[in-house]
């Protein structure tokens, strides 16, 4: 069972759970408000989350949405407050409302190229036999970005898009100087091969470095990234994307250089990355 972390008196977060495909859970708590981020992706998710903040005496106030994939909103029936996202994640959650989560129905998406292989067998697990999924439309809809006062604490979220989910956005805690990312900097995984873009992910790295953060949390990073780690990762994106343009997206002559810049031999998140901009070459 995932154990409540705090990193600070206004941030806390429940690790993911890479077996069912769980993400972070996060509540920021202000002096006067308290806002979750994301809703889990099942009923069971989170109210293991409302649990263990109510053990700490604390409440929620709103609940933003980072995007309309099913590990992020299936838990979104146990949340008794209003529920912000973007316009597109609104409109896919319609879609989705729609939808039968019987295995037959499943494995028939799956096979249609609809459903992602993964996915699938990560519901199945996490559902179990509950598979009357209640999905509400959010509340609150934004199209650029909004920001929330909880009392001593800023929230801005802004609407960033990206490979992994066009409808991604972020969540910035000004005074903790923290940033919730989401998936959004995950590749396209429902395409025949998973892949990035080279002008979409440079296009979400220049939204991003505009923040003044110290704290990363990628949603199904095990733990936050410092500055100093995420920019790594960040630079990692960067030259990989560059280098699959100079390239025109021939590996050898990627890997090549990119080992000689790094003096030695590529580890397996760097061929992967590498590869995700290789197939979303054209």
């Amino acid at each position: 069972m995932q154990k409540l972390k705090q990193i600070s008196n206004r941030i806390l977060y429940l690790p993911p759970y890479q077996e069912t495909d769980r993400p972070i859970l996060a509540a920021i708590v202000g002096e006067e408000k308290t806002l979750f981020i994301d809703a889990g992706n099942s009923s069971s998710h989170a109210q293991l989350f409302i649990s263990q903040l109510e053990e700490r005496n604390i409440s929620g106030d709103w609940l933003v949405l980072t995007h309309w994939h099913w590990d992020h909103i299936f838990g979104m029936s146990e949340f008794r407050v209003p529920i912000i996202s973007h316009s597109m994640t609104r409109e896919k959650i319609k879609e989705l409302q729609k939808l039968s989560w019987e295995d037959r129905d499943i494995d028939l998406r799956v096979k249609e190229g609809i459903e992602i292989p993964f996915c699938a067998n990560a519901m199945k697990i996490e559902l179990g036999n509950q598979r009357d999924i209640l999905l509400s439309e959010p509340d609150i809809t934004f199209e650029t970005q909004m920001e929330l006062n909880l009392g001593g604490l800023s929230c801005v979220i802004e609407h960033v898009g990206g490979d992994h989910s066009n409808d991604s956005s972020i969540v910035y805690i000004r005074e903790e100087k923290c940033l919730f990312i989401g998936d959004c900097l995950y590749a396209n995984l429902y395409s025949e091969k998973w892949n990035y873009t080279i002008e979409n992910m440079l296009q979400l790295i220049s939204k991003i470095e505009k923040y003044d953060a110290e704290t990363f949390f990628l949603s199904h990073h095990e733990a936050p990234l410092t500055k100093e780690e995420f920019g790594s990762f960040i630079q990692l994106l960067k030259d990989a994307a560059l280098l699959t343009k100079k390239y025109k997206g021939e590996q050898e002559a990627i890997f090549r250089e990119m080992s000689e810049r790094l003096h030695r031999g590529l580890n397996e998140l760097e061929i992967e990355t590498i590869d995700y901009f290789i197939n979303g070459f054209s």
